[in-house]
């Protein structure tokens, strides 16, 4: 396994907190990254899916990440979400990220108009690098075609990479296709960041080369999670694998974003981290009841909340 990533590890795809205003909330936001960081997380995803991030405006996402990096949260510990579906958009949020010394930035393709060519997508990244200019600039493929209903051959990422070395460097497969992260991990890209958006695939991808996961339930067990990855090459790699793809199974029995949003909630006493942005709507507080007595009777799970901000 390559030493030398510039991400590497369990990384939270953090979720955003809403104010009763409905505009993102810098404290709370503040308060849970440094807990995340406080319990293990390599590194922080901000503005991914998780994130709500195409719910919120590029004004607050610009002004959420400077409150982020003022209160002293370092930067090279930052993947910042900064795809959209125009350049400008994109170009403004990632030289915005780099400004800011943020470790990287991890892009969606172009999503709205379906079935572009491969020659569309190279041209569109590469209108985004060149904009920005700077060869310091370390961009992340976010491949999630499910959801974005486009996404990334391993020939476009491979001459992406051949035509940006050094800036095109990492990739997120959120596909939830086993077959089609072991295409990109076995491809000719070396010192490539792969990592999967899922934390089932977490020690399997590791064994092939994997840097580590950027995942969304690493907000609720980012401490069991880096459990298994400080110990992948162990004999209780296994165990600690089958520990955390059970609770990403039990999670999967509820909607992702408003259950973790309603833990969340419960554990910080705090009924407005529960509050999402349309089209999501808050999970029934019988729903949040009921993951929480799954969680603690399969898992023994809590969280606790006792960091200093």
């Amino acid at each position: 396994m390559v030493d030398n990533f510039n991400f590497k590890g369990v990384i939270a795809a953090v979720v955003t907190p809403f104010g009763e205003d409905g505009a993102p909330d810098a404290q709370r936001y503040v308060e849970h990254c440094q807990w995340l960081l406080s319990e293990g997380c390599s590194a922080l995803l901000a503005f991914g899916t998780t994130s709500e991030a195409n719910s919120i405006g590029l004004d607050e996402r610009l002004g959420l990440l400077e409150e982020l990096v003022d209160a002293d949260v370092d930067p090279a510990l930052l993947m910042v979400g900064t795809g959209a579906c125009s350049t400008a958009d994109a170009i403004i949020l990632t030289q915005h990220a780099l400004d800011l010394d943020c470790g990287g930035v991890l892009m969606l393709p172009p999503f709205y108009y379906k079935n572009p060519s491969d020659e569309g997508l190279f041209r569109f990244f590469g209108d985004v690098i060149e904009g920005v200019g700077e060869t310091r600039l370390k961009l992340y493929l976010y491949h999630i075609p499910q959801i974005a209903m486009v996404g990334f051959s391993v020939d476009l990422v491979a001459r992406l990479v051949e035509a940006f070395p050094g800036v095109v460097v990492g990739l997120k497969d959120s596909s939830g296709d086993w077959q089609s992260m072991k295409r990109f991990l076995d491809a000719d890209l070396p010192g490539f960041e792969f990592f999967p958006g899922s934390e089932t695939y977490m020690l399997d991808a590791m064994r092939l080369g994997a840097a580590g996961c950027i995942n969304a339930n690493a907000n609720l067990n980012c401490a069991l999670q880096r459990q298994l990855f400080d110990n992948w090459q162990n004999v209780e790699a296994e165990e600690l694998q089958g520990e955390v793809s059970a609770f990403r199974k039990a999670m999967g029995a509820y909607p992702m974003i408003p259950s973790i949003k309603g833990i969340i909630a419960h554990y910080r006493d705090d009924p407005r981290w529960a509050y999402l942005r349309p089209p999501f709507i808050e999970m029934p507080a019988d729903d949040v009841a009921a993951a929480l007595r799954l969680l603690r009777q399969q898992h023994d799970f809590k969280m606790t909340i006792s960091i200093d901000v």
